[in-house]
């Protein structure tokens, strides 16, 4: 007795179909899984016949062979379950109906027959209805998650035995109604820079890098307010599109980290400690699983006492910084996941915190102060675009009744820049001026003589890399376009090499 159904299996965000073929014949009582199948799998044949018995049906004594094919793909993860369960019941003639060849079953399975959820399965409705799969069977836990899926069928089980009833035309389940999320409602934030006295400079700052997503690094003494303004950056950020939260949450649904099933409709803000290992950081694991710039991705990381993080952790955002994505290899496979996102960097300017402050005197000696800013090597410097310098907060500016400026008024501009840059790079995949090529530089930022002059002039005393000659350009285009100007004017040059002049002053 043989029978076939399909179910999906993921390679990071990519999902990949996979047929479950069911061979029963007699002979010794054997239950083998084949077809490069790993530990979660082959431990599948326990919960599936403690699921099945228990769902009141019988397996006849015998031979069962499962094999996952194609064989050379590698197969990992507990929502092959329910797949396995469907082909064996249908072997046995429990299940009259056999499904057809655009049906997929996903869903892992308890001892006791119910139908519960497991990580990735938004990922794997999109990545098989694009290979044109339409019915989709899945844990009713799940449905809140895939059903912002148009054009499929999505069907949300239970118990086992009610989808077997469904298929042999018992006690039909009605198919999920499509969720459409509405993106224009306010999002609600429990900070906002209203709160923030003082330190203009540093929200200046700010508004550029979130209107051109630039990476920006903050260095002054503790106390100064670098981690409290870092926190208010997604709520001057334009709001997500739909496929930007879809992108998201595909990530998040991978790593197993989806609140309550739920479309991701905020950017992600991420803070990880600076004990964090480089494997936290990028991602990876037997199973390469997203790490916190994958987690990221759309939103901002934050990684505040940047000079305590490890040489070793610093180092490993080289790629996803600049590519915007990360890969990930181990023997058995290698992923790529999507890292673009916003790097806010705030750090001490020593170990004690008070090198060049006036309130507070430094006990440090230059050669430690040295040691704690070298952890920071000219290539991660290279790859941040805004270097801003924070001093302490007076006690005017603290006691001070002004009305300082909403987010909201904030986001307004940073939006209006964004769209400017929408508008101008239609058609070349890129969605705002950081992620220019070099290509894309020459033919969208254009200098005359005078500027010409003082860029080069600027090249030679800070002794620029070619990346950051670059990102100077980037950030110049960004700082016209936050006040509407396509050409780009003498003021908005110097204000972009003010922002990278830091180097020589602590790095020199």
């Amino acid at each position: 007795m043989y029978s076939k159904t399909k179910t999906c299996v993921l390679d990071g965000l990519n999902g990949y179909a996979v047929d479950v073929e069911a061979d029963l014949s007699t002979g010794l009582q054997a239950f083998n899984i084949v077809g490069l199948a790993d530990v979660s799998i082959k431990e599948s044949k326990e919960r599936v016949k403690s699921a099945i018995s228990n769902s009141g049906f019988n397996i006849p004594p015998g031979r069962i062979t499962i094999n996952l094919a194609p064989a050379n793909l590698k197969k990992d993860g507990s929502q092959i379950d329910l797949s396995i369960a469907i082909s064996i019941l249908l072997a046995t003639g429990v299940i009259e109906y056999f499904p057809d060849e655009f049906s997929v079953f996903l869903g892992e399975l308890s001892l006791d027959g119910r139908i519960v959820p497991f990580n990735g399965a938004l990922a794997m409705v999109i990545s098989l209805k694009e290979l044109g799969f339409k019915n989709f069977y899945i844990p009713y836990d799940l449905k809140d998650e895939v059903t912002i899926v148009k054009g499929v069928n999505i069907f949300a089980i239970k118990h086992l035995k009610e989808l077997v009833d469904h298929l042999n035309g018992i006690n039909l389940i009605e198919k999920c109604e499509n969720v459409d999320i509405n993106l224009d409602t306010q999002i609600k934030y429990d900070v906002d820079f209203a709160d923030v006295k003082g330190q203009e400079n540093l929200k200046r700052a700010m508004e550029i890098s979130a209107a051109g997503s630039h990476n920006l690094l903050m260095i002054g003494p503790p106390g100064s307010g670098k981690s409290m303004i870092a926190k208010r950056m997604p709520t001057i950020l334009p709001k997500l599109t739909f496929e930007e939260c879809i992108e998201c949450t595909k990530i998040y649904s991978v790593a197993g980290m989806l609140a309550e099933n739920k479309l991701i409709t905020q950017r992600p803000f991420r803070s990880p400690h600076h004990t964090s290992s480089p494997v936290s950081l990028v991602g990876g694991g037997k199973i390469p699983k997203p790490g916190e710039v994958s987690l990221s991705h759309n939103g901002v990381l934050f990684l505040d006492e940047f000079a305590e993080f490890s040489k070793q952790t610093i180092e490993v955002l080289r790629q996803p910084m600049e590519d915007g994505k990360v890969t990930i290899s181990r023997a058995s496979s290698s992923v790529t996941y999507q890292s673009k996102f916003v790097t806010i960097c705030a750090l001490n300017p020593c170990p004690c915190g008070n090198y060049g402050s006036q309130n507070a005197n430094c006990t440090c000696s230059q050669l430690q102060i040295q040691k704690y800013l070298s952890k920071l090597s000219g290539p991660i410097l290279d790859r941040i675009d805004i270097q801003v310098e924070v001093e302490a907060v007076k006690f005017e500016e603290l006691s001070s009744k002004k009305q300082q400026e909403s987010s909201e008024s904030i986001r307004k501009r940073v939006e209006k820049a964004r769209n400017i840059q929408l508008e101008r790079y239609k058609g070349e995949n890129i969605f705002s001026n950081a992620y220019l090529s070099s290509k894309q530089i020459k033919k969208y930022i254009k200098f005359d003589s005078k500027l010409e002059k003082i860029i080069e002039f600027a090249f030679k005393k800070f002794k620029f890399s070619a990346r950051s000659f670059n990102k100077i350009l980037k950030l110049t285009r960004t700082i016209a376009d936050l006040e509407g100007c396509e050409k780009i004017e003498e003021k908005h040059l110097l204000e972009a090499i003010r922002y990278r002049s830091l180097n020589n002053k602590y790095w020199g």
